[in-house]
């Protein structure tokens, strides 16, 4: 029961991220007109998919009925312009649930860089840095592991085009 409660929480965290980042997106691009809310622009919609390695194979989140420790999901976002115009600027933000770790160089979107948070997406940055005391005393800037990592944004410098599609895959592992 308790993986059961897991793997909701994990859906609904990072599908609730995903949410927020589209909701701003989309108030820069939307318009009221006459009283009615008309689309001026594109008009982008997100669809998250989770997956657990199984067996030399991939099952759907929603199909695996337990997620145990040391397992590997893999996420991956798509992008869909419907509206009718490019979406300039576009980004696109996964969440990494609370028990899991970013499996390091799991990242990939054509096109796209990739930015790392630690702090719950109020930064982020290519490379995270923390500081680390040295036996010394003094303290170093050293890269945060991984297991640090709260949120992966993806950023296109081409914009989305209208009808286009676009897709960002990252892997966690279950820690506990």
């Amino acid at each position: 029961m308790k993986s059961k409660k897991r793997i909701a929480a994990l859906f609904v965290a990072a599908a609730s991220l995903l949410v927020l980042g589209v909701a701003s997106f989309a108030q820069k691009h939307f318009m009221l007109a006459n009283g009615a809310r008309l689309m001026e622009g594109p008009e982008v919609q997100i669809h998250l998919a989770g997956a657990v390695e199984r067996d030399s194979g991939l099952v759907a989140l929603e199909k695996a009925t337990v997620v145990n420790r040391g397992e590997i999901l893999d996420w991956t976002i798509t992008s869909e312009n419907s509206g009718n115009a490019d979406a300039r600027d576009y980004k696109v933000v996964g969440h990494i649930p609370q028990g899991t770790a970013l499996v390091s160089d799991s990242a990939k979107a054509d096109g796209a860089k990739t930015f790392y948070s630690i702090d719950g997406g109020q930064s982020y940055s290519a490379q995270p840095m923390i500081e680390e005391k040295q036996a010394d005393g003094t303290v170093k800037q050293v890269p945060a592991p991984t297991s640090m990592y709260t949120e992966i944004r993806y950023e296109w410098a081409d914009p989305l085009a209208q009808g286009g599609k676009l897709l960002a895959s990252y892997k966690v592992r279950v820690s506990n």
